[in-house]
């Protein structure tokens, strides 16, 4: 991944708008139409959905959904190809995601109040996703989350161990008892059915 700048930035801009695909195709339409270069269409939609998160009506769809599509889509694109370095990319990514969502959860209610919450929080998954070496998921992944997991992998284990016996007893029992209430259920329809014929 290449160091940030303006021009470096550009350039992966547009060598992703060469790209064929569904919203190149609509791009290459507009630029067509209104002789504005897709490049600066984007940079237009970019800056527009910046005053839109600014202005809080729908910001957290429209922040999820900037989370959400773009990653998506590179993650299909990721296991389809046969280089295993885009997996890890997109893996540390979504484990990030994951994280910042659940602590998000328990935030969102004094957060959301904040001016300009959620143009920061689209500007934070905007850097996670980064196509450069100091991305938020890997930097987030590499210093915070995987020390975590690995200093306290065996307790994890453990509570995994314990949940997955706990459900697995509660499956077993609930088709158990659904088993019973079965035979119970065919067995009061027999009987029925045998006082009706008598």
């Amino acid at each position: 991944m290449a160091a940030f700048s303006p021009k470096v930035m550009m350039e992966k801009l547009d060598e992703a708008l060469a790209e064929k695909n569904v919203i190149t195709n609509y791009l290459d339409i507009v630029e067509k139409k209104t002789n504005v270069k897709k490049r600066y269409l984007v940079l237009g939609i970019a800056g527009f959905l910046g005053l839109w998160l600014a202005s809080g009506y729908m910001a957290a769809f429209i922040c999820n959904l900037v989370g959400f599509a773009y990653p998506a889509y590179k993650s299909v694109k990721a296991i389809e190809s046969a280089n295993k370095d885009d997996d890890t990319e997109w893996l540390m990514y979504w484990v990030v995601f994951a994280t910042f969502s659940v602590v998000e959860f328990f935030s969102d209610l004094l957060l959301s109040w904040f001016p300009f919450y959620f143009l920061g929080k689209c500007v934070f998954l905007l850097w996670c996703m980064a196509p450069v070496s100091w991305n938020g998921s890997a930097m987030l992944y590499k210093k915070t989350i995987r020390p975590f997991i690995l200093r306290n992998e065996n307790k994890i284990d453990s509570v995994l161990d314990r949940v997955g016996a706990g459900a697995k007893e509660l499956v077993d029992k609930a088709a158990k008892d659904g088993k019973e209430m079965a035979a119970d259920v065919a067995a009061d329809v027999v009987s029925t059915s045998l006082k009706k014929d008598e």
